[in-house]
Parts: C-alpha cells; structure tokens; sequence
C-alpha cells in the first residue's frame, strides 16, 4: 500500500470528533433480565483458560467464565471476588487470603483454597505468561483450611504489588479438573473452560463462535442479567462493522474495527465510540528482534531498524490522537513508575541507520540489498498491520529486505514464542498497572518456552535481570520507582524490544448496552452487571 497521508484513516481531528459521548447516564433504568450480548472476537487464540495465558483475546471470554480472587473496581482500586480479605505480614514474606464461602464450580464442585494453591504452584509459577516472573519467589500456598490461603515468599511480594497483578494473574482453575490428568497445556477444558463465574460454557465452534450461559447458580445475588454472550469470530474488520451496523454484534472490544470505520460508527447514535473502560490496558506497539539472527544480534543493526522509521509521521498520518511517540517500556500513562530519564531514543535519521549498518559490516550489495528479514505482524488490530508495512517500506530505505509473514492468532503465538521461526515481530505491549505484572516479563530471562507475551527472543542480561527481581521483591516504593527507572534505561539501551508508540484501546459498543466500561478493565471483567436496554 502507498504509505503516503490517506484521508480515509481517521486523523486527529476525525477521530476526536468521532469520540463525543463516551458514557452517558441511565441512572433512572431498572436492569432489565434477558437477552443475548453479542461480541466481535476477531483473532483466536486457541485457549480460553486465563489462568494458563494472560491475553486480552483470552479474557474478553474466559473472564466472564472463570473468576480471579481480586479485580479493579470503578476507581481503579483492589476488590475482592473470589478472596474476601488479605493481609501481609511485616517482611512481605506472607501473604494471607480469606476465600469466598458458598461458591461452587459450575459442575457444582465446591470452591476451596485448594485449588488456590493448585492453580498458584502448578499454572502461575510454571507456566503463565508474565506469572512465572511475578511468582518466581513464590515456595508454597498452604491451605490450613478450606477458605485460607497463605501465599509464601522467598524474597518480599510487595502486597500492593499482587493487588494490582491479580485482576489479571490471578484466575482460578478447578484442581478436580487438572489434577492427574496430564499434561496441563494439553487439558480439553481449557477450551470447555468450568469456573465459577457469572456465565458457563456452552460450546466452542472454531472459525465460527464461543457461547456461554447464565449461570443460575452464580455467587452474586440477582446477577447475571444477561442470557447468554456470543462471541463471534470475524476476521475481516469491515464485515465486523458491517454485523454491527446490522444489529448482529453489539460490541467490538480493544480496537477491533478499521479506524475509519470506528470514526464513522462514532457519528451514529446506535453506537457509542470510546476509550473508557481500557485505562487499565494501555498498549505500546512494539518490535521485537529474534537474537537468533546474527544480524540482529548486533546492537548497531537494532539501532539502525529503530532510526530508519519516521515514527511522528506514521502517527500523524495513521493512528490519529489516540497515538504518541513511546519513550520505552514503561508508558507515560504510568503515573507511579514513569521515570524522568528514560535513557536512549531513537529519533529519524536515515542517514545515521546506514552508517550503523555499515559499521556493523552489512555493506549493500545487488539492487542495494544488505540482509533480508522476515517480518511477523500480531493480528490483533490494524494499526499492527500498517505498522508492518511501513516498517517494511521504510527498511528497503536503508538495504534491509522485510518479508512480511502474516498468520492467524494461534499461528502468531506459536511461531513467536514456540517455534521462534521469526526474524522480527511487532505487536503489543499491554500495560496493567505495575511493571512486575506483564512488562519485565518481555526482559527477564529464563522463560518458559511457548509462554506468549515473554523474553522468548534469545536474549539475557544478568544486570537487567537483577534490576527486574530486585525491583519486584522492594518494598520501598520510592525505591522500587528509581530500580524500574534503571530498568527503563538499560532496555532502551540495549533495545531488545522498541516500544515506539504509545496508545489506548477503543471500544465501540450499541448504545443498548448500560453498565458497559465501567472499570478500567471492563472488557476482561466478569460483565456480571451487564445489560441490554430493548
């Protein structure tokens, strides 16, 4: 495609107009009881069980299934849903949860704190990605009764810390279910996932759709109100926009649809345009080198990638307000961890991309070529796919040749963070809250392979991996700021993954829909308020 400004994407001034009524108030409503809530699901990911894989694509469905023991409430603070109460002990060593009575799994199994601890020791620290990090001083979880659960530690968990890891790394499994019943990863329920949340499982039609039921004997009194959520996977994001405009999809959640076509369906009063309910998801686009390769192996080369791309015009021309230029792995939107020296950036400059490749020894050679790479874009959203064809166009600038290798959900995963056939990947970066919960993750070594969203590329560094444990076991807050500032410093130094762009995720959803992005994870939450208005 030509890269040049096209007046069809949504600009600033389009897409800030488009965004004109983000909640609007129905405080005089009664819930209404029934209905079908139907949601765009627009990349698989082969796995539906969020204690196994923290994703956005795995919550949107296993969050409304299964239930985690803490999550955000509307201002963003801790609230209980399987844990009633916690409390730590002095050293950070000892974490205490009181578990909810009178809970059951939708098989009616009761719930008890021994699948806290199942889930915890077997899932969390062994194979969850960004859970193996944020657990990896985690020795034990007694269980002295059926409704504790005490969480011990090696080195010191900051309580603050787990509060604002568990919305979304803390999911619970039924240990009936996956207790000596092999290999984990394998298990079928976790596409039939069973939980104890506001809605069961009812079937899964790959390439097609995911349904789930009320739950009839669910915790919460009164709730849930809808009938069932349907998930329907669509691929193409103008046939997703075109179901909405029909009435067959109400909801399209972490920037599903085509930007132009979210700027159009913000001027119809049918729908409601909007990033409220993600400000606990804010993304950065990233690129992500495979040290496998020689080439990228050498510092010099990634620094070239990072300076060949104009990143300020692929914003401008592309992403429109809800874009800025990224300063590293920690947003800007993190008001607690933000450091105020980020260390290096990579501004444009061409003409210091080809010295740098020179000097590393990659001299153009026939029709001007240096080297060829291939190019794996995550299809989550579109701004990843033009992201991919500008980094394409803007490397044969500088000699390098980018093969572009484009792959469904499950087939990205894989490639990536199992089978590591990739040269380059670009994607997104999600940010929940605290750099311990999923983004020291992408910089620690010793990952498990195949764990999504991980350092999966090849890469260790002794001195940002004690930065990142330190950090993670401090309990000083002030001083677990300054340890994620040298972090921040040393990745953009040594630029194993570049997190040029900064963005928020929007959601466009019918206006039918009343008690919707009401937390800042509402498209990961349990949705047990949820209504539809006829």
């Amino acid at each position: 495609m030509d890269m040049t400004r096209r007046a069809a994407l949504m600009t600033s001034a389009a897409i800030a107009s488009s965004v004109l009524f983000p909640m609007r108030s129905f405080a005089q409503e009664t819930p209404r009881k029934g209905g079908v809530f139907t949601v765009h699901y627009g990349a698989e990911q082969r796995q539906l069980n969020p204690s196994l894989q923290a994703s956005t694509g795995v919550y949107i469905i296993g969050g409304k299934i299964q239930e985690q023991l803490v999550d955000l409430d509307a201002k963003g603070q801790p609230v209980g849903v399987l844990a009633e109460s916690w409390e730590s002990s002095p050293d950070g060593k000892t974490i205490t949860f009181k578990l909810r009575s009178g809970v059951t799994w939708h098989d009616g199994k009761p719930f008890t704190s021994a699948d806290v601890q199942y889930t915890a020791m077997e899932m969390w620290k062994k194979i969850l990605n960004y859970g193996s990090t944020l657990q990896l001083f985690l020795t034990a979880v007694d269980t002295p009764d059926p409704l504790t659960a005490v969480f011990r530690y090696e080195r010191p968990m900051p309580l603050n810390l787990l509060l604002r890891a568990l919305p979304d790394l803390g999911y619970i499994s039924p240990r009936h279910l996956y207790e000596g019943k092999g290999d984990i990863r394998q298990n079928p329920v976790n596409l039939a996932p069973v939980g104890t949340g506001p809605f069961k499982f009812v079937q899964y039609e790959r390439g097609q759709h995911v349904i789930a039921e009320r739950n009839p004997n669910y915790w919460r009194a009164n709730a849930p109100y809808l009938d069932r959520i349907v998930w329907r996977v669509v691929t193409d994001r103008a046939a997703a926009a075109a179901q909405m405009e029909a009435g067959q999809i109400h909801y399209s959640p972490f920037s599903g649809l085509t930007i132009s076509d979210s700027a159009r369906l913000g001027k119809d009063p049918r729908f409601i345009v909007s990033t409220k309910g993600n400000e606990g998801n804010a993304r950065t686009n990233t690129i992500e080198f495979n040290f496998r390769r020689k080439e990228l192996a050498d510092i010099r080369v990634r620094r070239a990638i990072a300076h060949a791309l104009d990143i300020p015009f692929f914003i401008e021309n592309f992403l429109g307000d809800f874009a800025k230029r990224g300063t590293g792995p920690i947003p800007s939107v993190s008001t607690d961890f933000y450091p105020a020296d980020n260390g290096p950036q990579y501004p444009f400059d061409k003409k210091l991309a080809a010295r740098l490749l020179d000097e590393a020894g990659f001299k153009p050679g026939a029709g001007g070529t240096r080297f060829s790479l291939r190019l794996l874009p995550a299809p989550w959203g579109e701004d990843i796919s033009l992201f991919s064809t500008f980094i394409q166009q803007s490397l044969a600038d500088v000699g390098i040749k980018i093969e572009i290798v484009r792959t469904d959900g499950g087939g990205f995963l894989k490639q990536v963070y199992d089978d590591h056939a990739f040269d380059l990947a670009t994607g997104w970066h999600q940010y929940r809250n605290d750099p311990a919960v999923s983004t020291t993750v992408w910089y620690r070594s010793g990952q498990p392979k195949g764990a999504p969203w991980t350092n999966q590329w090849d890469w260790t560094d002794p001195t940002i991996d004690k930065i990142i444990d330190d950090a993670a076991t401090e309990v000083d807050a002030a001083k677990r700021k300054a340890l994620y500032g040298d972090f921040v410093r040393r990745a953009n130094t040594e630029l194993p993954i570049w997190t040029p762009i900064e963005q928020i995720f929007l959601t466009v959803i019918s206006a039918k829909a009343r008690n919707h992005s009401n937390t800042p994870r509402w498209g990961s939450a349990s949705w047990h308020d949820l209504w539809l208005a006829e």
